[in-house]
């Protein structure tokens, strides 16, 4: 790992532990995107022809990266558009369980439509209060993201399996933003019908990029209706029989911004992501075990077994000023200061950290 820190430069001026904000851009990367731009530069149309033939392709890489299908696969700018536009073709009314204080754009789109929420609260005991709604409130949809976006608590994959397994006909959606390129994960074998997310941050796919990943049985729950030009491909003649993602594509796709997808995808793939989760672990184990020692994590997060690398530590915003100045970027987020480590963060910066907290 300490020789892939090279290929990010941000690393020679900082700490870098922000990227539950922004995930890093790193030079192979860089020089793809500068050569792409060149090719258009010279080639034009031709070029961009080409380019959106590519589609299918970077969908198989996709797919590929999480086993699924890639005609299950759809490619959308962001997260909040993906999600709008999937929760557009389902019914009103639906009973939809959420997670208190969940990502905004999660939980946003499902309050300001025709649907009945209710909640549970994010806490140490996550998946208890899950089953038990489930169980008692007739939810036909669990709406939440695998990694919580203010404190990194990390919801048990097992569990959601499980879940599925108990109550068939629920929906599980599941915002991936905060947790793909985290760890290895087989969509079609998890709990999960409908997985989303942007990938500019633990994917280092840089903006503009986002998936939806879709299981089979789960297209029957909608009734999809956005629709235009790219959806047939150009071909109008197909407008009456159109694919189930091919709806969540009515424009045209970027191709710098989803080859740039394409591209980091096979970065981490390199790379190795069980190489990748390892040293994830080792950081989120180091820096709980500090933070927890000087009191400054929630008992919620301190009392629960699994964790992820993001975490929101108690101080305010002269503490934040401080952490700036001794140039650690981070986040003012919630109550808190939110750190976050991917695998270029290194033990040694962890304990650079905690001595200027200890100061």
């Amino acid at each position: 790992m300490q020789n892939l820190r090279k290929k990010f430069p941000v690393l020679n001026q900082c700490i870098y532990a922000n990227t539950a904000a922004t995930g890093l851009l790193n030079e192979d990367l860089m020089e793809w995107r500068q050569e792409h731009d060149l090719d258009y530069l010279i080639g034009g149309s031709e070029m961009k022809m080409k380019s959106f033939e590519a589609m299918s392709d970077i969908k198989a890489t996709v797919g590929d990266f999480f086993n699924c299908k890639w005609e299950n696969v759809a490619l959308v700018p962001n997260f909040t558009l993906g999600l709008n536009m999937l929760l557009d073709g389902l019914p009103d009314n639906k009973n939809v369980l959420l997670l208190e204080n969940d990502y905004p754009s999660l939980n946003w789109p499902f309050e300001t439509r025709n649907f009945k929420t209710q909640y549970v609260e994010i806490d140490e005991k996550l998946e208890d209060s899950i089953l038990e709604k489930v169980k008692t409130g007739h939810i036909d949809i669990l709406a939440l993201s695998l990694v919580q976006w203010l404190n990194g608590i990390k919801i048990d994959l097992d569990f959601l399996k499980n879940l599925k397994k108990e109550f068939p006909d629920l929906l599980i959606i599941a915002d991936g933003t905060q947790f793909c390129g985290t760890q290895d994960f087989d969509f079609q074998a998890s709990g999960v019908d409908v997985l989303v997310a942007s990938t500019y941050k633990w994917l280092l796919s840089g903006f503009g990029n986002a998936f939806v990943l879709v299981k089979e049985k789960a297209k029957e729950h909608f009734k999809l209706k956005h629709i235009g030009y790219a959806s047939v491909g150009g071909d109008s003649t197909k407008r009456e029989n159109i694919p189930f993602c091919k709806h969540l594509e009515p424009g045209h796709l970027d191709s710098l911004n989803f080859g740039s997808l394409q591209f980091s995808l096979n970065f981490l793939k390199d790379i190795g992501i069980h190489h990748i989760t390892a040293q994830l672990e080792k950081l989120s184990t180091k820096a709980k075990t500090g933070f927890s020692s000087l009191g400054l994590l929630e008992e919620k997060v301190v009392l629960r077994n699994m964790h992820s690398t993001i975490f929101n530590i108690k101080g305010d915003k002269e503490l934040f000023k401080k952490l700036e100045q001794e140039n650690i970027v981070c986040a003012l987020r919630g109550n808190g200061i939110r750190l976050s480590f991917h695998f270029y963060n290194t033990e040694n910066e962890i304990d650079a950290i905690m001595d200027i907290l200890k100061s």
